[in-house]
């Protein structure tokens, strides 16, 4: 265990319910392991999306699940905070940026991370995309600001999706050996079961698995997570 002095405090700003295992669950299980705080803060509800008009109140049994999937996973990577906020799902292009950054510094201030985790910037979906850039603006480097490192993760059906040429392409840079974790990484995505799909769809356990064991072969290790470090300051 780490002493005050040595702890990291992490923070992982996240789209939707799921995100934040597929991303990083391995590496946050990691974080915890070794007495980091990591809290993690999801901003869309992941659901009213399947529905042309929003309307929580028809979806409010499944956003209740959704709820419940994301603490039981969360809890299995013995996460110390999980936040679940109301932005709504495939919809934050409809948010005025600076709401999202107020929303981000709100938790920057109360937190006080040294690490921030978050989406990539090319990701086909459009709320990863507007996150990317919110936490971009949030996390500027002002004197005395607390983040030191950010990194942006891949999410499976997301990330690989979008076609060379269309955007950023992710290349990761930043490497994280979680062979020891990442049982609990899938673990904790199995709670999700809502969102999961049968293989070979990348969101599946099984795509999952692979892609933690390729990222890992990569730098000679069992299995790791792969990151593209947008900075770092020592």
């Amino acid at each position: 265990m780490k002493s005050n002095l040595e702890k990291e405090v992490v923070l992982v700003i996240a789209a939707h319910p799921d995100d934040e295992v597929l991303g990083c669950g391995a590496t946050l299980a990691r974080h915890a392991h070794h007495g980091d705080d990591v809290h993690v803060v999801i901003l869309a509800e992941g659901v009213t999306s399947r529905d042309d008009l929003r309307s929580r109140e028809a979806r409010e049994g499944e956003l209740s699940d959704l709820a419940r999937s994301a603490r039981s996973a969360n809890d299995t990577l013995s996460v110390t905070s999980l936040s679940l906020l109301n932005f709504p799902d495939n919809r934050m292009d409809s948010i005025d940026l600076l709401e999202i950054v107020k929303t981000i510094e709100s938790y920057i201030d109360q937190y006080h991370p040294t690490t921030v985790y978050t989406h990539h910037a090319g990701d086909v979906n459009i709320d990863h995309r507007k996150i990317h850039e919110a936490v971009i603006a949030a996390c500027r480097p002002l004197p005395g600001h607390s983040v030191k490192r950010l990194l942006f993760f891949e999410i499976p059906s997301s990330t690989e999706w979008q076609p060379p040429g269309s955007s950023i392409p992710f290349l990761p840079n930043w490497f994280v050996d979680v062979s020891g974790f990442l049982p609990l990484k899938l673990k904790a995505l199995n709670e999700y079961t809502s969102e999961l799909r049968d293989w070979p769809y990348p969101r599946s356990l099984k795509a999952v698995e692979y892609l933690s064991r390729w990222r890992g072969a990569s730098v000679g290790c069992e299995a790791a997570e792969a990151f593209i470090l947008g900075r770092n300051i020592v």
